[in-house]
């Protein structure tokens, strides 16, 4: 389980980045559900995944950041969620962004749970 959960949250590490970048040089007009979110807020949310993607990979330095991991898929899958709420307040139609959010909210409450329950890493 302990190889499980360090490929899903370096994955998860690897996804975020990448959402992190593509927020700094799209701004959330680009989605078009989600051109509601203030652009200060779309520019914090990429702060909040850096910061999230650093806690995902410091457990490699030193196993005393292992409580951090859960805090970072929260934080991921909050921002899935939200993502979410915006999607469905916006009434659109195209469900395909929605099912995507929740898919990787799903992948981080999984994350969570494994270093909280099933292999903690502190």
């Amino acid at each position: 389980m302990n190889i499980a959960l360090w490929i899903l949250q370096a994955l998860l590490a690897i996804h975020t980045l990448m959402g992190a970048i593509w927020k700094f040089s799209n701004s959330e007009q680009t989605v078009a559900p989600l051109s509601s979110i203030p652009h200060r807020v779309w520019m914090g949310l990429s702060v909040l995944e850096i910061i999230a993607v650093i806690f995902l990979v410091l457990p490699l330095i030193s196993k005393r950041f292992g409580r951090l991991v859960p805090a970072a898929a929260f934080a991921i899958a909050a921002e899935m969620i939200y993502f979410s709420i915006v999607f469905l307040a916006s009434g659109a139609t195209d469900f395909n962004h929605l099912i995507y959010w929740l898919v990787v909210a799903m992948v981080c409450i999984f994350v969570a749970y494994g270093r909280l329950r099933l292999h903690p890493l502190h």
